[in-house]
């Protein structure tokens, strides 16, 4: 071999080996961790206790350090914290001068809370919590040190507050029964930014409850008893951990402003179940009487003349009843305003009218008032 081929082999030898060099560097570079930056939680384990400061072994990054304002904050925790013990926390500083890495007991730990309650949120986890404080809005519940809100309307139907006339007052008078106990709860709002846990009791007892529902079908006429009113319907015990609701709308064919006119607790009562959806049965007393539309039908016509008691004033107008579940609306713009169809229309007084409008399927008339005008 010539001393040229010769130089030439040696040159692409060392070539080789420098392009492999660089490979196996190169590998090296990309399987080495990423240096902490701040906002990062790390894990390391506690070197040693000295002066108010808390060391932790980062490897291979050095040694973190928790010190000042941030040993202060913690130092409950780093009392029950021994030398070996491995510990989370979060990365404040890097670039410190005398080349420790801050750290931070505290802020890892509320940030590792928010984690585990978005989790718990997504994985809808349930909760036993202890009822702490009670307000108008509803209650509430402390969870990992957090305090969080459970409205009213995320109570449970036995947990209700069912106060007869809406009194505030009456409402958290209710509520404060429930301080002290303990409730199974789910969350199902985390706002960390703003401190904030919203928690649900609906659906804490999601599988009990769905295996009770499904004995039951739309259609279905079941008994219960009555056991609470509200201003919006009335709530119906079907059986032991399963109540429906009978809506205002749904308890007469009739107009009815207060459902405790037509209820009282503990009354047994027929009722059908008319939807259930999402873990609500809602309930229905009038689907079991005749609806008197129906006959209506046969008997009036538009044109017809009509007389009626005045039920009820709204915002259009006023409602007269022309028989038993059967009313027309006579509105407002016939009088021109309010006042003056007040001064025509008495509540509780009977008027001729003439039916303006009359569609017995979807239960609508209108009225004109053919009395003299004030």
């Amino acid at each position: 071999m010539t001393a040229a081929k010769t130089a030439a082999r040696a040159e692409d030898v060392l070539d080789t080996t420098e392009e492999a060099v660089v490979l196996l560097m190169t590998g090296y570079a990309e399987k080495a961790p990423e240096p902490p930056k701040p906002g990062d939680i790390v894990e390391g384990t506690v070197l040693a206790l000295d002066r108010a400061r808390l060391y932790i072994d980062l490897p291979p990054f050095g040694t973190g350090v928790i010190l000042g304002r941030e040993y202060m904050n913690a130092r409950e925790v780093i009392k029950r914290t021994n030398v070996g013990d491995t510990v989370a926390a979060k990365v404040i500083a890097t670039d410190t001068k005398d080349g420790y890495i801050e750290l931070s007991l505290k802020e890892a730990r509320q940030a590792i809370i928010w984690a585990e309650a978005e989790e718990a949120v997504k994985g809808k986890k349930q909760f036993d919590l202890l009822v702490k404080e009670a307000n108008k809005g509803g209650l509430i519940l402390e969870w990992q040190g957090i305090a969080g809100f459970l409205p009213a309307s995320q109570l449970k139907a036995e947990h209700y507050p069912r106060v007869t006339d809406g009194d505030k007052d009456k409402i958290l008078d209710e509520l404060r029964k429930l301080v002290g106990q303990k409730i199974a709860v789910s969350l199902i709002s985390v706002a960390p930014k703003e401190g904030k846990l919203i928690f649900s009791e609906k659906g804490a007892d999601d599988k009990e409850k769905q295996e009770i529902i499904e004995r039951y079908q739309m259609g279905d006429v079941v008994e219960g008893e009555v056991t609470g009113m509200v201003d919006f319907g009335v709530f119906i015990k079907l059986q032991e951990g399963l109540e429906g609701l009978v809506h205002i709308s749904e308890i007469d064919w009739g107009l009815v402003d207060d459902p405790r006119h037509f209820f009282k607790v503990g009354d047994r009562v027929k009722v059908k179940i008319i939807d259930i959806k999402d873990g609500k049965v809602s309930l229905s007393a009038k689907a079991l009487k005749a609806n008197p539309w129906v006959d209506a039908g046969k008997r009036y016509n538009k044109g017809d003349k009509v007389e009626g008691v005045v039920i009820k004033f709204n915002k259009h107008g006023a409602l007269a009843s022309i028989e038993e579940g059967i009313a027309g609306l006579v509105h407002v713009s016939e009088f021109g305003s309010e006042d003056k169809l007040r001064a025509n229309l008495e509540l509780g007084k009977r008027y001729p009218f003439v039916i303006s409008l009359f569609d017995p399927k979807d239960m609508r008339m209108a009225l004109s008032f053919t009395g003299d005008k004030k």
